[in-house]
């Protein structure tokens, strides 16, 4: 089983671990984690999706240990000490997950040898999702869970353990995980991982020395399971920048998987991948193999992934269930003492007792190619190998099961059979239960979308070449592009209208049909305050302000579509404004990235013209600048009054311009095609000398083009 992990195909280096042992649930690794940390004397290396400097490491009875406490103590002890922190831009899918005032309310980044960076080099929609710990170049932790809140438990998953609280002071539901710790040249693999990632992260290169005098073995893991073992570090990249993609994680799981001979036991987060589905299709269907026994969560943590995650599972399931015949497969979900459900978090796969797999990365989609993971396998024939595999595996059963691993260990020798031991020893109270498959989900998105893989990508899409196509690092080709869009936008219009009257397409698309349901809308006694307050909302929601202006140019008259546009976008940035103030300038800098933050040096400058000339630079969306206008404190009557200066000629602009397009539609004859023409290049050409004058009395010329 060791062939398995070759370097350059399924991992990306070997490299043998002196010792290595499995910390199943967080206690066990937060209490040797810190541990490691005590020790360590020269640089501590930490990659996560997640970081919360709050949670407390150790939670016995006294004052408890917090992460962001220990690293400073451990700093200030330790001049030589250097700590480097990488973690995951969210996105706003998982916003509602992730408490952001953790990071940005914590004051490790005071401390200059403390370094906190949040990593968004990804393609869209991908995320930093490796977990990995290095410590002096000689102790790595690799595995499932991040130093967060929320992961802290015991393997008794005790419903009534109150230790079991967020930072918050919240209980959450029992949760389940396991981490692995090796030291030796195993562990310095991490190394050049860390790096790599904080390069394309920062920019910046890394160059630490590791003398081999440090040796942070944590204190509380006597007894390695494993010994001078051979390991491997497979990760997954998306190509991205140039960047070829790496999918070592995917090969490893296919190919361990086809050359298992007695079982396979897994236990993941999620259950989406084709690629491992399609692995474990094709060894169901042999006449003789594996047993293959999955641990998945009953169902997922919030309901966008009920809807989404498990219904793709749901389906992979229910196929392989279909492709069972010789009752070779098991599904479970694990319970509580009181039947709660355990949730699963471990990602975790050991074969045959000779190969144990654990690190970053699900049996999804997104973990095979899109996001960045990196796991960790250990893989012998030997007999010290083989014990302490099949000793974890003893572990985790024992545990699922509330049993002791002996009676484990017996029952599957006197069986011979993993699911038999398995079905022998559930019982009522803390056991495995079978994953129901006549389930229906309410809200089955995969049924809405069809495709699977907008909801669990495969691969980038290719939103981040056309990002690369328009975005012009080149000042004055940015400037080009962006005095032609008038030009360009005026000419497709026209085009447009003349594709409607002479096309096949009149026939099918009229402007009566188009306009008909604003008919209905203008009578309606609550209309002021509707087109209002989708103004508000939206720009909220950082909907594209300019998408509304237009819609609503398109349904009222010039002269109404300009005061509820402007009103409503006036309204909208005061909305924007205050949720700045209250969420704070660190979190509005993270949150609208580097380029927006240096504008905050110009929206310092006092002044209606300061304000206006910013909702003239084209790389300052609208909603973002509310944000970091309110975080950054503007004077809020310069603030208002400069954006209605700012963004009142576009809004006439489109309103005008909407008006004797829509003209020129109803009544396609040469001279309103003409007039609509002409207005859109007075207009264009009015707003770009009044911008063009703006900027030059600000001072703003060279800065708008350092901006682009």
């Amino acid at each position: 089983m060791d062939a398995i992990l070759k370097p350059g195909d399924t991992c990306w280096k070997l490299g043998k671990a002196d010792r290595a042992a499995f910390l199943v649930d967080a206690a066990a690794y937060f209490s040797a984690f810190a541990d490691s940390i005590r020790q360590a004397r020269y640089v501590i290396y930490i990659a996560g999706w997640d970081f919360d400097s709050r949670i407390p490491l150790l939670r016995s009875p006294g004052p408890h240990v917090r992460l962001g406490n220990l690293l400073k103590e451990t700093v200030k002890r330790k001049p030589g000490l250097r700590v480097y922190i990488l973690c995951w831009k969210h996105s706003f899918v998982h916003a509602l997950e992730r408490k952001w005032h953790a990071f940005f309310s914590m004051d490790l980044k005071r401390n200059p040898r403390i370094r906190f960076h949040i990593d968004d080099d990804h393609p869209v929609g991908a995320c930093h999702h490796q977990k990995f710990v290095l410590i002096d170049h000689a102790v790595a932790f690799c595995g499932g869970m991040d130093l967060v809140e929320g992961r802290w438990d015991t393997p008794m998953h005790r419903s009534d353990d109150h230790r079991r609280r967020d930072p918050d002071g919240e209980l959450y539901k029992p949760v389940h995980d396991v981490q692995m710790v090796v030291d030796g040249a195993a562990a310095t693999l991490f190394g050049p991982v860390f790096t790599q990632r904080w390069y394309w992260a920062t920019g910046e290169t890394l160059e630490h020395t590791h003398p081999m005098d440090s040796m942070p073995w944590p204190d509380g893991v006597e007894q390695p399971e494993l010994e001078n073992v051979q390991c491997g570090v497979s990760r997954t990249y998306p190509a991205f920048k140039g960047r070829e993609e790496v999918r070592e994680v995917a090969r490893l799981y296919r190919k361990a998987i086809r050359a298992a001979r007695r079982y396979i036991y897994m236990e993941s987060q999620y259950f989406t991948s084709t690629n491992a589905a399609d692995a474990i299709s094709d060894t169901l269907q042999k006449p003789e193999g594996p047993e293959i026994v999955l641990v998945l969560p009953k169902e997922s943590s919030n309901r966008l992934e009920h809807y989404t995650m498990d219904a793709i599972r749901l389906r992979h399931l229910r196929r392989l269930v279909r492709e069972d015949r010789c009752g070779r497969l098991r599904i479970f979900y694990p319970v509580a003492q009181d039947q709660r459900p355990i949730y699963v978090h471990a990602k975790l796969m050991i074969v045959d007792g000779r190969l144990v797999r654990i690190g970053s990365s699900n049996l999804s989609n997104r973990s095979m190619a899109f996001d960045s993971e990196c796991d960790l396998s250990a893989a012998g024939d030997d007999p010290r190998t083989k014990s302490g595999v099949n000793g974890l595996l003893y572990a985790l059963l024992a545990e699922h099961l509330d049993v002791a691993p002996d009676t484990v260990s017996a029952r599957l020798h006197r069986t011979g059979s993993l699911i038999q031991s398995i079905d022998s020893l559930r019982g009522s109270g803390r056991t495995l239960r079978r994953v129901e498959f006549d389930q229906e989900i309410s809200i089955d998105a995969l049924a809405l979308v069809k495709d699977p893989d907008l909801l669990d990508p495969k691969e980038p899409t290719k939103w981040d070449r056309l990002v690369d196509f328009f975005v012009f690092e080149n000042d004055r080709t940015g400037e080009k592009v962006q005095m032609l869009k008038p030009i360009l936008i005026m000419t497709l219009l026209i085009g447009l209208a003349c594709v409607w009257r002479w096309s096949p397409l009149s026939e099918y698309v009229r402007i009566e049909n188009l306009t008909g349901w604003a008919q209905s809308i203008r009578e309606h006694p609550m209309l002021p305050v509707i087109v209002i307050g989708v103004f508000v909302v939206g720009g909220l929601l950082m909907f594209p302000v300019s998408v509304l202006i237009v819609s609503t140019a398109i349904v009222f008259p010039p002269v109404l579509a300009g005061i509820y546009s402007l009103t409503g976008c006036l309204l909208s940035a005061l909305a924007g404004y205050w949720a700045g103030a209250l969420l704070g300038k660190d979190f509005i800098g993270r949150l609208t990235g580097r380029r927006l933050v240096r504008l905050s040096r110009w929206l310092r400058k006092p002044g209606i013209i300061t304000v206006a000339v910013v909702r003239n630079v084209p790389m300052a969306p609208y909603s973002p600048i509310n944000y970091l206008a309110g975080a950054l404190s503007v004077k809020i009557t310069d603030y208002l009054f400069g954006t209605a200066v700012g963004i009142a000629p576009g809004i006439i602009v489109i309103s005008v311009f909407i008006d004797q397009l829509i003209l020129a539609l109803k009544e396609p004859d040469w001279t309103n095609i003409a007039v609509a023409g002409l207005t859109a290049l007075v207009l264009g050409l009015g707003i770009l000398w009044i911008r063009k004058r703006m900027i030059r009395r600000a001072g703003w010329e060279e800065a708008s083009q350092k901006l682009n």
